[in-house]
């Protein structure tokens, strides 16, 4: 739930700017009439399972944060998204948000032609019509973001989602939003380190939400992954995959950071104390 004032209020107050211009392009009768005619969407949770062994990632194509400013040009972003998937990448994240990561649909457009995983629509989803829209664009995966919406928008469009043949990761970053995200009973339960309401990070606080994550949902660790070792980090808390976009963006060799976190070993969600195993 949101705070007046906060980073996220101020970006979803852009995002909704943003839209409208698209919605008066794209009406909503053929945005729904588009993504209804897409192909089916990929099974992104099987591609970030995998075999069960080693860490499921989400590569992000990412150009620019509300935290770092600038990251990398990008000039070709379904190059980049090729070379993530052709390095082992489980799935790949396009951001779609215009004003602080200067992304765009045409982003998406480009990766989902050039790949063969599942694409994730990484945005600040607030309205029904952009699940639509990223169903007409190929996306396989919707971000919901728990602190940037009332119980029920989210279950609206986590439903939206499901109907739509998509899967959403659903994002917490707090043990009340944790709480209301399992409610959904999701198969994408992100934990993000980054307080997307003042930008601090706190991988500590992640991957202790991340132990409380009961069986069931796939466990994503996001943000603050800049080397194999915070991979390692995740693993330990029991994140079955991460996410992450500015260490394979800024790494000079993203096919290597790809190999690289995917080869860690997955560990499993550490049981409850006093739990027999």
């Amino acid at each position: 739930m949101t705070t007046t004032g906060t980073v996220l209020d101020d970006i979803i107050v852009g995002v909704r700017e943003d839209l409208a211009p698209r919605r008066r392009a794209v009406p909503d009768a053929e945005i729904e009439a588009r993504a209804h005619a897409a192909a089916p969407a990929l099974d992104a949770r099987a591609r970030l399972a995998g075999d069960g062994t080693t860490m499921g990632l989400i590569a992000e194509v990412k150009r620019a944060s509300p935290s770092k400013g600038a990251l990398a040009e990008i000039p070709e972003p379904a190059e980049l998204a090729g070379t993530y998937a052709d390095s082992g990448a489980s799935a790949i994240s396009v951001l779609t948000e215009q004003r602080r990561f200067r992304g765009s649909l045409a982003d998406l457009d480009a990766v989902r032609e050039r790949v063969d995983v599942p694409v994730l629509r990484k945005d600040f989803v607030v309205e029904p019509y952009q699940v639509h829209e990223a169903r007409a664009h190929g996306a396989d995966i919707v971000l919901l973001i728990v602190a940037a919406l009332e119980d029920g928008p989210l279950q609206e469009l986590y439903a939206l989602t499901g109907e739509l043949g998509m899967q959403a990761l659903v994002e917490t970053h707090t043990e009340e939003e944790l709480e209301r995200a399992l409610a959904l009973d999701p198969q994408l339960l992100g934990v993000n380190a980054r307080n997307l309401k003042d930008l601090t990070v706190d991988l500590g606080r992640a991957a202790a939400l991340l132990r409380r994550i009961p069986a069931g949902p796939l466990a994503i660790g996001e943000s603050a992954v800049a080397s194999r070792a915070d991979v390692e980090a995740y693993a330990s808390a029991g994140a079955d995959a991460v996410l992450v976009g500015e260490a394979l963006v800024t790494s000079g060799d993203p096919a290597d950071a790809v190999s690289s976190f995917r080869s860690v070993a997955r560990r499993g969600r550490p049981l409850p104390e006093g739990a027999q195993a």
